[in-house]
């Protein structure tokens, strides 16, 4: 098994609801100390609320991450060779997905204590690290423009370019720029207010037409919804690509201007300030000038999840978006912080799955949990940011590291 490690880390790629509440958490120093991970091994006795917590949830998104990993051939499950190879994690899959372990809370438990080990997740030796929500909003729109639905979803566009830098410095491995060809140069995508301006107008790159420009700013903060459309269906729409330009959060610039204090910053309040201000809203929003493009995802049921990162469906309440380049997707975390839920805010400790990423989702001690959809989802993802702290739960039979 793997004994106590430190590695240095970096940045995730990829969209959530923390984005717009970032101006939430303090301020950060001058010079912020680099990400250094550290593994601190512990016992289940030692995690709170472990036997109170019906894990059956978690088990079942647990072989949904297994089933992905059966696709990815060989090599390493994650960003060190603490976490294993796809060999050691795959062995463990197979006995989840043959077994009688959903059965009970009980078996559930007892799965997860025979063939893990839990341990305790630092960053330069500090175990607490921030905690927010996101969710799947629901939007209204058509397949065609109107007065009612004016405001466009666009596809990716054939002229947006990913480059890989790790093809060309080993050094790079992992980080990548959006743009296009101007002529003989590579250059920066259009930005937001570009696109917003027409930059895309008359190409055919409308997917859909919505009803609200606020509510597609939020869609795009979130990176995947459901749009109700005019004849009575509900698709899915996805995130499938980005701009590559730099997401600016609209929670500090609202603490820049005056409009609302950090104490005040939420989801919520972002929206009212927006729907009260209409002629200044547009160009705060420009302000943040990533953009988000999407496609349909039809192969999602009406009570499937949107696919996350790691391409496999979330699960409401059990999936957490993490910095992927710090820990591995398809892990499970022992979560232990705290919610705000409806009938007020109390500690959340439950088993979870690393399914997702996001773009605030950086550093060692950093999660969204995935909260569903609808208006209660909604409402605890937009005002969650807690403290806390998660321990990664490894196979027993990993060689040691140390």
């Amino acid at each position: 098994m793997p004994g106590s490690f430190r590695r240095s880390g970096g940045w995730a790629a990829r969209l959530a609801l923390a984005l717009a509440l970032a101006a939430c958490a303090p301020e950060p120093p001058t010079v912020e100390p680099a990400p250094l991970l550290g593994l601190q091994p512990a016992t289940f006795d030692e995690l709170d609320g472990w036997q109170e917590d019906d894990p059956r949830d978690a088990l079942s998104a647990f072989l949904r991450s297994c089933r992905a990993l059966e696709t990815r051939g060989q090599g390493p499950i994650g960003p060190d060779p603490a976490f294993g190879d796809l060999a050691d994690w795959r062995t463990v899959c197979a006995t989840a997905a043959t077994g009688d372990s959903r059965g009970s809370a009980a078996a559930a438990r007892d799965f997860f204590e025979t063939w893990f080990l839990p341990y305790w997740v630092l960053d330069n030796g500090e175990p607490e690290g921030l905690f927010t929500g996101y969710y799947e909003p629901v939007l209204n729109g058509s397949r065609r423009r109107s007065e009612v639905f004016p405001v466009p979803l666009h596809v990716a566009p054939p002229d947006l370019l990913r480059v890989d830098l790790g093809r060309f410095n080993p050094d790079l491995a992992g980080y990548s720029i959006y743009g296009r060809v101007d002529g003989r140069q590579f250059v920066p995508y259009h930005s937001r207010a570009d696109i917003e301006s027409g930059a895309l107008a008359g190409q055919g790159l409308e997917l859909l037409w919505v009803d609200d420009e606020i509510a597609k700013f939020f869609l795009q903060i979130q990176g995947s919804g459901q749009v109700r459309l005019d004849d009575g269906s509900v698709i899915r729409v996805g995130y499938a690509s980005q701009n590559g330009q730099p997401y600016r959060a609209i929670g500090r610039d609202l603490i820049e201007i005056g409009a609302l204090e950090r104490e005040e910053v939420s989801l919520q309040s972002i929206r009212a300030w927006l729907r009260a201000h209409p002629r200044e809203a547009p160009a705060l929003m420009a302000r943040n000038r990533s953009y988000i493009f999407f496609q349909e995802q039809p192969q999602l049921g009406a009570d499937d999840g949107p696919l996350g990162a790691e391409g496999v469906s979330l699960t409401a309440g059990r999936s957490l978006a993490v910095d992927r380049r710090q820990l591995p997707l398809g892990a499970p975390l022992w979560l232990d912080t705290s919610a705000p839920f409806p009938d007020g805010a109390r500690p959340l400790r439950r088993l979870m799955v690393a399914q997702d990423t996001g773009g605030a989702i950086k550093g060692v001690v950093r999660g969204d949990v995935f909260w569903g959809a609808g208006e209660r989802a909604e409402a605890i993802a937009g005002h969650m940011k807690s403290q806390g702290r998660y321990a990664i739960l490894l196979p027993k039979a990993l060689a040691p590291t140390s």
